[in-house]
């Protein structure tokens, strides 16, 4: 199972027992934001886009959007999603539930600055009824990031 490879990756970086399974759904930020009783911005959301060597993932706060010209300057390419099934093959994690923890190896972990405006985030532990709480310095160091990137927008204030 998913959860399994992302609790034993946790395990290993010492922080498994801040793993939360919930009785529903977290599969979407505005879920896991309700399961957890937490604004939706402080949700860590990974997105798996297609990349020339198979796939990357990015981790952003729950408001923001990808920039899509940001993204072509980052990275080289467009931005375009992976497929539920391409996430389950090439990441390992399937939608409601992808993470950056207990990977195929090969994936290149990006995180987003946008998640640096909160003291802790939350990010999903590979199924769609779980997170974990850390800080953004944590979720770079625990997720093998290569870097932090700038590639998404935050809504303008109202």
């Amino acid at each position: 199972m998913s959860i399994e490879k992302a609790r034993a990756h946790l395990r290993s970086c010492g922080v498994e027992d801040r793993v939360r399974e919930f009785d529903v759904s977290s599969a979407t930020v505005e879920l896991a934001a309700q399961a957890l009783g937490v604004v939706p911005e402080r949700i860590a959301k990974t997105l798996s886009f297609k990349s020339g060597a198979g796939c990357l993932l990015v981790v952003a706060a729950g408001d923001a959007r990808v920039d899509n010209h940001r993204f072509r300057d980052q990275f080289g390419f467009k931005a375009k999603m992976l497929t539920a099934d391409e996430a389950v093959s090439l990441v390992g994690h399937a939608v409601g539930g992808v993470c950056p923890f207990g990977i195929n190896a090969g994936v290149a972990v990006y995180i987003d600055s946008s998640v640096r405006r909160f003291r802790t985030v939350f990010p999903a532990a590979g199924s769609a009824r779980s997170a974990v709480e850390m800080t953004p310095e944590e979720l770079y160091r625990y997720s093998g990031a290569l870097e932090w990137v700038d590639v998404c927008k935050l809504p303008e204030p109202v």
